[in-house]
């Protein structure tokens, strides 16, 4: 039998929200690339919450979307209500949130992949790896045709060897009943790749028509709509939003899971992966938080063209009749009618501590991983370690140098630098806490971050970054200007002051001195503002938050100093830890397993102690010393 043999640059295999930006960003720098799915129906799909973005996952996008990546360009085009979090707090923890609609998001990503060029969409499970001296070479799918590579990115969410668990059933697919990928596991162990068991769940989804929302919280979008994407005009996502909803469980719904705990499959032993902490099932939040009285329950519409409705906050693996018997005790869904039911789902995943900062593995040349395949959850997680994994790829073949975004430059380098450095047990999932620089990594400056970076690749067009430029220039313009600007204890003045509940003037002191005052704000002090001119209002807004929090953000730039200095600090990728004596022998272990590339990333390992890293430093300063 004659075999299909194909030549091109670089492999994605699986085609979610990972493989979507990777083979996008490896095709958009001239790649020839192919993009393998176990269902060409299935390309973006989001087979959970319908929703992109939220507290911290909101950054992650913004910043794919600066570094020239597609989903927020995507969740713009396609989202049905929009709402900026946690506004009451300070502008660190702001998160945009959007209710998607989940056909039509898949739908306008698969028009984006399929007018790409040197992007070939192809339905096919892999089924082994090809290499050659530890070096990607190509894939083989199964049905035998062999595809030769430069790199093959791995971007396999929830399908390998996934098993869907509702009660006693069990059946043998992947999410939302596509098939699973059940030979790749075998040829990626036959490489010593370290695999591992997760779960993840999903709530029910309701037919709409049986749901009383006259028992709910309504739940309304912004009046005012921001984009996600820094390219989308604000004009053109000013829509007509369509409602959310919220209720509650309560006793009666707690007293039926625990009732029935021994009927699901999380509490009977029969699951084996390792669920994610922050995100729970009913169940583990009935029996975890035992004290609550109530928790809460998100009705979302899962599209404008269907009644289906997600239930967030009450996934289960329950059987499907106490699932009935359960939601019907929820104010307004004592009359629902189950359209899918909730299900638990394991697959095969890897340990990322096998993964260079690039996601690239250590151990074999060319081969590259991103999203839930590296023990990660979210679509917002995964769309970002795709990016990265996709421009790896392209600049290894290219022969540049790669793409590593630190723990002070993106939320992005957070996640990956806690994925491939620290030791997780569950599924990660990217929280504002997890990122010590977090005033400096907001939402609203992903662009003036990493716009330069996504230039420099070669994903963000030149007109583009022009843009993103003039606007730094504009802000730092303004800034200036309202330092320089002296406002005299004038009567008009005073009395201005005084309308505002705020303390008057005994001297003259400048307008950004006064903007400082909570009281007051860009917008406000226009009113004695007299040589202001018109600026847009994300400048408006960059302005407003350097000069309040002035002092806030110089003092973490100095901590980002300190952390630079360890991060330049270069580990030779042949250095022998075996020859430095001194070092305690965890320690010794630890960095002989994760082969860190910086002694910042060393000293972030677990079990490896500030004297370790001393005595690194100084063997470091020798070893130069005698190169």
């Amino acid at each position: 039998m004659l075999q299909i043999r194909e030549q091109v640059d670089v492999c994605v295999v699986g085609a979610g929200h990972a493989g979507c930006e990777a083979a996008l960003a490896c095709a958009r720098l001239g790649l020839e690339t192919v993009i393998f799915t176990v269902s060409v129906d299935s390309i973006a799909l989001m087979p959970c919450n319908p929703n992109v973005g939220g507290t911290s996952k909101g950054h992650l996008v913004r910043e794919v979307d600066a570094l020239g990546g597609e989903m927020g360009k995507n969740i713009d085009k396609t989202f049905i209500q929009s709402k900026m979090l946690n506004k009451s707090k300070g502008p660190a923890v702001h998160s945009l949130r959007a209710q998607a609609d989940k056909a039509e998001y898949s739908r306008e990503m698969r028009k984006v992949l399929e007018n790409q060029e040197h992007l070939t969409i192809k339905q096919a499970e892999v089924c082994e790896l090809l290499t050659e001296n530890k070096k990607i070479i190509g894939l083989k799918t199964h049905t035998g045709a062999i595809y030769e590579c430069k790199a093959v990115v791995l971007c396999t969410g929830t399908y390998l060897k996934a098993r869907c668990l509702c009660g006693e059933t069990i059946t043998y697919t992947g999410p939302n009943g596509l098939q699973a990928a059940n030979h790749l596991s075998d040829s990626l162990k036959s490489l010593g790749i370290a695999m591992r068991r997760f779960k993840t769940g999903t709530p029910a989804r309701m037919d709409g028509r049986t749901i009383d929302y006259s028992k709910m919280e309504e739940q309304l979008g912004d009046e005012r709509v921001i984009p996600f994407s820094f390219s989308t005009d604000p004009e053109d996502v000013q829509i007509d939003q369509v409602s959310c909803w919220l209720t509650y469980t309560n006793e009666k719904t707690h007293e039926i899971i625990k009732a029935n705990l021994d009927r699901s499959p999380i509490y009977a032993g029969i699951i084996e992966g390792t669920g994610p902490r922050y995100c729970p099932s009913i169940e583990d939040k009935v029996v975890k938080f035992a004290d609550k009285e109530r928790h809460q329950v998100f009705i979302e519409p899962e599209g404008l063209h269907t009644n289906e409705m997600y239930v967030g906050g009450m996934s289960s693996s329950l059987p499907e009749d106490v699932q009935l018997a359960m939601y019907r005790t929820v104010p307004g869904l004592e009359n629902c009618q189950i359209v899918r039911n909730a299900y638990a789902i394991e697959y095969d995943c890897i340990d990322p501590r096998q993964l260079y900062p690039t996601l690239e593995f250590k151990d074999i040349k060319g081969l590259f991983s991103g999203g839930q395949f590296n023990g990660s959850s979210g679509y917002e997680e995964a769309a970002a370690q795709g990016l990265i994994a996709g421009i790896n790829a392209a600049m290894m073949i290219l022969g540049k140098e790669p793409v590593i975004l630190d723990r002070s430059q993106a939320y992005i380098g957070v996640l990956i630098d806690d994925l491939v450095t620290k030791e997780n047990f569950e599924p990660y999932r990217m929280m504002t806490s997890r990122a010590e620089y977090r005033l400096l990594l907001r939402q609203d400056n992903a662009d003036l971050r990493l716009r330069q970076i996504g230039y420099e690749v070669g994903l963000v067009s030149k007109e583009i970054y022009e843009t993103t430029l003039h606007k730094k220039e504009m802000i730092d313009r303004e800034i200036e200007r309202l330092k320089n600007t002296v406002v005299g204890a004038a009567k008009e003045n005073q009395k201005f002051l005084i309308s505002h509940n705020s303390t008057t003037l005994k001297t003259g002191t400048s307008l950004a001195e006064l903007m400082c005052r909570p009281e007051l704000s860009y917008e406000i002090l226009a009113e004695i503002d007299k040589e202001r001119t018109p600026l847009s209002a994300d400048v408006i807004e960059q302005v407003e938050i350097e000069i309040k929090y002035e002092g806030y953000i110089v003092r973490q730039q100095r901590q980002v100093e300190q952390y630079k200095k360890m991060e330049k600090k270069r580990i030779p990728s042949d250095l022998d830890y075996n020859d430095v004596s001194s070092l305690r022998l965890e320690a010794r272990q630890k960095l002989i397993a994760y082969k860190p590339v910086s002694v910042g990333q060393a000293s972030r390992i677990s079990g490896v102690s500030p004297a370790d890293i001393s005595v690194l430093l100084v063997y470091l300063e020798h070893y130069k010393k005698h190169r």
